[in-house]
């Protein structure tokens, strides 16, 4: 490999199924910028060895950081930034240095990935929102729904109380970003979602699928962000798309998200956001912006 390269990759367990790759390459290509993306199959119980060899250097311009390490990972970096100090969560890691040492930041773009996709999708600022879920995702969804306007949020999730382990959780990441948190029973998120303006699913493939049948007797009519991806569509979105409403595929979220994330991993390389944008769109076989 040309000692001149980057390397740069996505972390997670399991994570065959990631298309943050063929984002990401193409972001790279399209620049001609030199990094090489791969995915990492990494465990929670491997992270803390695997994040101390990170200080070593070895080139790397960035680290994508998915389930089940976004918690894990926070207690391996050196600095954080804002949203991770509110929220308990990364998604991104970034390298610097310091002396003669390497510096890991850790970032949270999946704030910036919900709030594009939903402004994308035509959601307007003061939503009424509805989150199912109440792990690290959600955290991130409650501060996007923060800066969208929303005066709160109802999080529907099968387990409470708050937070969700490792995490700052979700009741706290309301308190952080300014927005109010309340708790509902699992057995009301249907009728819940059917009042609301915006629905973010934040769990993982297939653990919605018992509420879809629901959802397709009380009539959704706002918009639902999956953020899961793959199976797509999912039966929760094919649920509310039936039944008409608006449905924001997950690769929504992960296409500006990682826009953020190649902002950050390339630096003053970085430019022609709307160019490195649509070569990503190609890349996975969706709408041009």
């Amino acid at each position: 490999m040309d000692r001149t390269r980057l390397r740069a990759a996505v972390l997670g367990h399991p994570i065959s199924h990631s298309k943050s790759p063929l984002l990401h390459q193409a972001a790279y290509d399209h620049l001609g910028y030199p990094c090489d993306y791969a995915a990492i199959d990494l465990t929670a119980a491997e992270a803390p060895a695997f994040a101390a060899s990170l200080h070593d250097g070895g080139g790397w311009a960035g680290l994508s950081v998915t389930m089940p390490l976004k918690a894990v990972m926070v207690g391996e970096m050196d600095r954080l930034d804002r949203r991770v100090q509110a929220l308990g969560v990364l998604n991104t890691v970034t390298f610097s240095r310091a002396g003669s040492g390497t510096v890991l930041t850790g970032h949270n773009t999946d704030v910036d990935g919900i709030v594009r996709a939903l402004r994308h999708a035509g959601v307007r600022e003061r939503p009424r929102a509805v989150v199912l879920g109440a792990g690290g995702t959600a955290c991130a969804a409650v501060a996007a729904l923060a800066e969208l306007g929303a005066a709160g949020v109802e999080v529907c999730a099968r387990r409470f109380p708050d937070p969700a382990p490792g995490t700052a959780g979700v009741h706290a990441a309301g308190e952080r970003t300014g927005i109010r948190v309340q708790s509902r029973h699992w057995e009301d998120a249907a009728q819940a979602c059917s009042k609301a303006d915006v629905v973010i699913s934040t769990l993982p493939p297939r653990a919605a699928d018992g509420l879809a049948g629901e959802l397709a007797r009380v009539v959704p009519g706002g918009v639902l962000l999956d953020v899961a991806y793959d199976p797509w569509p999912s039966r929760i979105a094919a649920a509310w798309s039936g039944a008409g409403g608006t449905v924001v595929a997950g690769v929504e979220m992960l296409l500006y998200q990682a826009v953020e994330q190649v902002r950050l991993f390339t630096g003053d390389a970085f430019h022609d956001e709307a160019g490195v944008t649509n070569a990503m769109c190609d890349a996975v076989g969706i709408p041009r912006r």
